[in-house]
């Protein structure tokens, strides 16, 4: 099935605009002008306000796509879920969808096709970017030892992450397979955007695109980013935006070394 263009620039910046929607609407009005912003995308944050208000905004004051992210949507079952969940994103305006499709092959590859029928763009993402999500991870966060977090718990036994490590590469092998060309890859490992590069690439998507979060609070490097992503790259920026004195001048800065 033939995918919906979701952005129009081949590389650019997403804000990400996981704040209250009053949040929201100050970031829109600060970055409306930064030609370099390719979309913005909406989370849980502005569920309170409804996501047809949130995206309406996003397009009355940027005239950008609004991209959904659920964190992480396509989890649930594989039946009637996923074309209530579309159905929503449909009538609230919604350009595209963010999946992480954690729950298995099929409840992937329905709301994979929920989304498709109702003409939303799709962007996949499997690997994600905090500690401990593959199996056989044992790293720590920044702040915080979970080693000793969990052996205060009384856990006897060192906890690595839940997702096997062969999971990701199906996640992107079966979106691929079904005509998706729109990829989450994790911002902070350059090493891996290579690899779901090549991988996707051989497994039929002759120009993948790539959106990347972990970047600055998570310690990724956007430039680094953009070298193994090559030049469809698009990384998504929250907190280095949303808590800038300046978001306007924060985004200047992102969008250079985005450049560089």
């Amino acid at each position: 099935m033939a995918q919906k263009k979701i952005v129009t620039r081949e590389s650019g910046l997403i804000p990400a605009c996981d704040v209250p929607f009053r949040g929201c609407k100050r970031l829109f009005e600060a970055t409306k002008d930064v030609e370099k912003i390719s979309a913005y995308k909406l989370g849980v944050s502005v569920l309170d306000v409804g996501l047809k208000t949130a995206t309406k905004a996003v397009k009355e004051i940027t005239g950008k796509p609004a991209i959904y992210d659920h964190q992480k949507a396509a989890t649930d079952i594989h039946e009637s879920t996923p074309q209530e969940f579309m159905d929503c994103m449909a009538r609230a305006g919604m350009d595209a969808v963010i999946l992480f499709p954690q729950a298995g092959p099929v409840t992937e590859y329905e709301w994979i096709r929920a989304a498709q029928e109702r003409n939303l763009g799709v962007i996949v993402g499997g690997e994600m970017t905090h500690p401990r999500y593959l199996e056989g991870d044992f790293s720590e966060g920044r702040e915080k030892n979970y080693t000793g977090i969990f052996e205060g718990l009384g856990i006897p036994f060192p906890l690595s992450g839940f997702i096997r490590r062969s999971a990701p590469d199906l996640m992107y092998i079966i979106a691929a397979r079904m005509g998706v060309d729109n990829f989450v890859v994790p911002g902070n490992k350059p090493d891996r955007i290579l690899h779901y590069k090549k991988l996707v690439m051989e497994w039929g998507v002759r120009d993948p695109m790539f959106f990347s979060p972990g970047f600055i609070t998570q310690d990724g490097s956007i430039s680094k980013g953009a070298k193994a992503a090559g030049r469809r790259f698009h990384p998504i920026a929250g907190r280095a935006l949303t808590t800038a004195k300046n978001m306007n001048e924060a985004a200047l800065l992102l969008t250079r070394e985005l450049a560089d």
